[in-house]
């Protein structure tokens, strides 16, 4: 197994699972899935974009029919993603607002009941006259557990936090083919830093342009990562190889 190797795989057959990562288990999974897109029709009932509805069994996974779509595909990979876990890993995955419910709802079934925390990145908008810039909440990413977190000790990042970061502050979305959910290093670092250790197993079954993966190797961990899109794959394979 190529530790820095991008699987051109589906995060919902177990084939993928056992190509990314072996025999080895994951210290985290850190991931970035579909969002909870809801498809956008008119009243007449016919797609308002035909370009960005596709059904949840085709390529690439675009928007979803229902809130109850999304929780059957959520049922599909995160049961498969949890099971190349340790024990004591955590869930952080990215959602928006009506997808926090399902992840929510599918990680219970697996015994991560608590809310550890809950991450959120404040996106830059463009600057306006008077040099004003402004903030809005952009994504959001949950971090689930098995146990109970223990006390905060001196030191240690609250269990809710904010990070306030561009789309591509430095420079790595163009140049890594521009996808629509790149996320800076300095979104990343302080989940990977928060959960994962140096020398540890990421576990990303949602590569997308591969930002989580190089996040996790930058900082000293091993990257498992999976992408359903073999074009996005391969330039996932060469950045993490770069």
């Amino acid at each position: 197994m190529n530790e820095v190797r991008c699987v051109a795989g589906d995060s919902r057959r177990e084939d993928s699972y056992a190509e990314a990562l072996g025999a080895e288990r994951a210290s985290a999974l850190i991931t970035d899935p579909p969002y909870c897109l809801l498809t956008r029709r008119r009243k007449s009932g016919d797609l308002r974009d035909k370009r960005a509805n596709v059904k949840i069994d085709q390529e690439p996974i675009g928007r979803f029919e229902s809130v109850r779509d999304y929780r059957a595909f959520t049922e599909a990979w995160l049961p498969k993603a949890a099971a190349h876990l340790l024990p004591s890993a955590p869930l952080v995955i990215w959602t928006n607002f009506l997808g926090k419910e399902p992840i929510r709802a599918v990680a219970r079934a697996l015994g991560f009941a608590q809310l550890a925390g809950e991450f959120v990145w404040a996106k830059w908008t463009t600057q306006r006259e008077g040099n004003e810039q402004l903030l809005r909440v952009y994504e959001t990413a949950l971090i689930l557990t098995r146990e109970a977190p223990p006390p905060l000790a001196p030191g240690d990042l609250p269990r809710s936090f904010c990070v306030a970061a561009g789309y591509d502050d430095e420079g790595e979305a163009q140049r890594w083919g521009g996808h629509p959910n790149h996320k800076p290093f300095s979104v990343l670092e302080p989940l990977v830093r928060a959960y994962s250790r140096p020398g540890e197993w990421v576990l990303d079954p949602f590569a997308g342009s591969g930002s989580i993966p190089a996040a996790a190797l930058r900082l000293g961990r091993r990257a498992a990562c999976i992408e359903l899109e073999t074009d996005w794959a391969a330039r996932v394979t060469e950045r993490l190889q770069g």
